[in-house]
């Protein structure tokens, strides 16, 4: 059991709300589970986001989940989240913030998010929006993040595409001003298997000076940076111009490690365009969960548009779940108490508990 949990979050004077994906993935109820075990002063925004034309034996997986979940707390809510509108249109980040915000915060000490069943779609949205309360000086006053992080199962959900990129609800930056018009657009997207066609489209509506592709290394599979590189080799060599000394590395399960590169990328790269109209990054987070949560703080810090193609559905071998070993937990205490007021900038403690 994650230590953190246990220890922090049995203070009978601390009331928190857990905000999860009631979803298929087999992480959906582990941090669910070691939380309410912790404290019994919890309640529950459970989100169910809903796609077209789901895959049954998933929604059976995603069924059992939510029960699993419901039973975990007292008081809670399972809210379903439409991620696509009648005309095709994104709109789950724009419906689930409004969800939340409808939620009576009186009292919350703590919330506790955790993104291991939410896609990027939906938990860079909320976590935002909760970042902004806590600037406001609105309840919560402590936000924490966790990940029930797998690469290997990970690896094994792929999402399908839809046909539309777009920028996450919330996260378009400073890439819609005209001043930024003339910005050099370095794109940072994060490789994934199976997420070619993905990240083709999203070159083409990022439409990027340069590329610095992200592949995790250290990795639980040493060879999985080598492999990527092959897999987009022939975009590395023609659309994308991709120098090898472009590439950025990044530890696969430490969020920080992406994050301060993404800031030291954005603070050499400042001075440089000052002159030429400015720098501008854009990342594309598309692979393991860890990663894109470094991405997430990278992009809260700076301002950072979030350029992404949202799934309309996924594959995946349900039956290759058990074969995984148990995720380990990440911690982000992202906002709160920990830290002296004002805050500094958002470099986080983590933890992780294998």
């Amino acid at each position: 059991m994650c230590s953190f949990v246990k220890d922090y979050f049995k203070d009978p004077n601390r009331r928190v709300l857990f905000v999860g994906g009631a979803g298929f993935d087999p992480r959906s109820a582990l941090v669910a589970t070691e939380l309410a075990s912790a404290s019994k002063n919890v309640e529950a925004f459970l989100v169910k986001e809903v796609r077209p034309n789901p895959a049954q034996d998933l929604v059976q997986r995603a069924e059992t989940n939510s029960n699993t979940l419901a039973v975990s707390f007292a008081h809670h809510e399972v809210v379903p989240i439409e991620i696509f509108g009648p005309d095709g249109a994104v709109v789950g980040g724009r419906s689930v913030v409004a969800a939340l915000n409808r939620w009576d915060f009186s009292g919350i000490t703590d919330v506790a998010i955790d993104i291991s069943a939410l896609s990027v779609g939906t938990s860079f949205p909320l976590i935002k929006y909760l970042v902004e309360r806590v600037e406001r000086g609105n309840e919560p006053m402590n936000l924490h993040v966790f990940v029930a992080h797998n690469a290997a199962l990970d690896h094994a959900i792929v999402p399908v595409a839809s046909d539309v990129p777009g920028h996450v609800h919330g996260f378009r930056g400073a890439s819609t001003l005209n001043q930024n018009a003339e910005a050099a657009k370095l794109w940072l997207p994060q490789l994934a298997r199976e997420r070619r066609g993905a990240l083709i489209r999203l070159h083409d509506f990022v439409a990027p000076h340069d590329t610095c592709p992200i592949l995790p290394f250290p990795a639980s599979n040493p060879r999985l940076g080598d492999e990527l590189a092959n897999d987009f080799l022939a975009e590395f060599e023609s659309t994308w111009s991709v120098d090898t000394r472009n590439i950025v590395y990044a530890a696969e399960d430490d969020p920080l490690d992406l994050y301060r590169t993404i800031l030291k990328l954005d603070d050499l790269r400042r001075p440089v365009f000052e002159e030429f109209g400015g720098s501008m990054l854009v990342l594309s987070p598309v692979g393991s969960k860890i990663m894109a949560l470094g991405a997430l703080m990278a992009a809260l810090e700076r301002d950072l548009p979030v350029a992404y193609l949202e799934a309309i559905g996924y594959n995946c071998d349900a039956a290759q779940f058990a074969e995984h070993p148990r995720p380990f937990l990440v911690h982000i205490w992202l906002e709160g108490d920990v830290y002296p007021q004002p805050r500094p900038p958002l470099k986080s403690e983590w933890k992780s508990v294998r």
